[in-house]
């Protein structure tokens, strides 16, 4: 039987990873993996995540089963956290919550669930989007259109084009939106485009499904929320999938939540059988240690502070960057209009450079970016953003 199965080409960006791990130049730069660095290149654990990591293991008793729903107590604190505290949806408990093995699991959860309340259902995702998604769904048997979304030209989001095929989606097919951070082209819609698109939403009856990987990262907790938070008031129905990977830097632990919308309680309970029926089919029940790190830093003040804390350095280092890397770029004579970088959010930017200069970056300076230009900011730091600077001026001269 194995012997019939045929090479899969690698995920690009593993593919990457692998290359820069085995270049030996002293000087390479890392900007293809989607992870949080700090100044000195190292993805630390944060101070409120070993507090909180101490008094689970301090009070942890029993290594049973959490139940396919996962940990009741960070449900109900992402829920908030992504909608407000006081949002109608959660007053009216319209919304029915499992914590997932990470965002990935999330969505993989959120497209069977699909496929279970509609086998016909087309899902529709941004051009470009992260690379996963499309094989996610695929996998899950949906099928996959794409919308326009970023202008290559322009640099920014491509707005007609993207509400025009919006304005074609048919009832009973699903619309996927990034919430914030959008992964890879760092450019999220304003609050008046999810205006629109909420408005779409209601007048041809699709379904939205907002992924939010990246909740704080852009401008702020509650700002990086404003455009689901306005949706889930206004449609009857929606989807959630959440990750805590990057906010509270639990990459490993893989934790994140899916969470459904619906019209009413009732409706949300039936909801909520079928989607725990499809977490029993996929992986049964969810591991408990992420989710239980993240109930405890939120079910503590201090600790609530302190990450709060935490993220906002964390975002504000990445959005001093985008303003250095154009400051940098100038100094090297470059006349290149880059100032499209600071009006993305969150970790990722497309540079606009093309795959002969992409490529060049690579074999001649080591330096590693996907081959869309996608980079991540958090790659950079003092210690390596002049080598950038004047390795991207050199190939954009020649």
């Amino acid at each position: 039987m194995f012997a019939q199965l045929q090479p899969v080409a690698t995920d690009p960006i593993l593919g990457l990873m692998a290359a820069y791990k085995e270049d030996p130049n002293p000087n390479k730069v890392d900007l293809g993996v989607g992870v949080y660095k700090d100044e000195q290149g190292h993805t630390a654990v944060l101070k409120c995540v070993k507090e909180a990591e101490a008094l689970r293991l301090k009070q942890e008793d029993s290594k049973t089963y959490i139940g396919m729903a996962g940990d009741l107590g960070f449900n109900a604190h992402i829920e908030k956290l992504a909608f407000g505290a006081s949002h109608k949806v959660l007053l009216a408990n319209r919304v029915t919550t499992a914590h997932t093995p990470g965002g990935t699991g999330a969505l993989r959860v959120a497209a069977e669930f699909i496929k279970k309340a509609n086998p016909n259902a087309t899902i529709w995702v941004t051009n470009p989007t992260w690379a996963n998604h499309i094989s996610l769904f695929q996998a899950a048997g949906l099928k996959v259109k794409e919308y326009s979304y970023y202008d290559y030209s322009t640099k920014g989001l491509n707005e007609e084009a993207m509400f025009a095929e919006l304005a074609t989606v048919p009832a009973g097919d699903v619309v996927l939106v990034h919430a914030c951070c959008h992964n890879p082209s760092g450019m999220d819609l304003t609050f008046a485009q999810w205006q629109r698109f909420t408005d779409l939403a209601k007048a041809r009856g699709f379904t939205p499904l907002v992924d939010m990987a990246y909740q704080g990262f852009g401008e702020g907790l509650d700002e990086d929320a404003r455009g689901l938070r306005y949706l889930a008031e206004q449609v009857e129905e929606m989807i959630l999938c959440s990750s805590c990977s990057k906010n509270f830097g639990l990459y490993r632990e893989r934790i994140g939540a899916v969470s459904v919308v619906a019209a009413d309680s009732k409706i949300a309970d039936v909801a909520k059988v079928n989607l725990l029926s499809v977490v029993r089919s996929i992986y049964s029940m969810p591991p408990a240690h992420g989710a239980i790190i993240v109930a405890n830093i939120l079910n503590s003040q201090e600790l609530t502070a302190l990450w709060h804390q935490e993220l906002a350095e964390m975002r504000n280092r990445i959005n001093s960057y985008r303003q250095l890397i154009i400051d940098k770029l100038a100094a090297e004579g470059v006349t290149q209009d880059f100032s499209f970088i600071t009006r993305q959010h969150g970790m990722f930017s497309f540079l606009g450079i093309n795959k002969a200069q992409i490529d060049r970056l690579r074999s001649e300076f080591s330096i590693y970016m996907v081959g869309s230009s996608r980079v991540s900011i958090a790659g950079l730091n003092h210690s390596n953003i002049d080598y950038f600077a004047k390795a991207v001026a050199t190939v954009l001269k020649d």
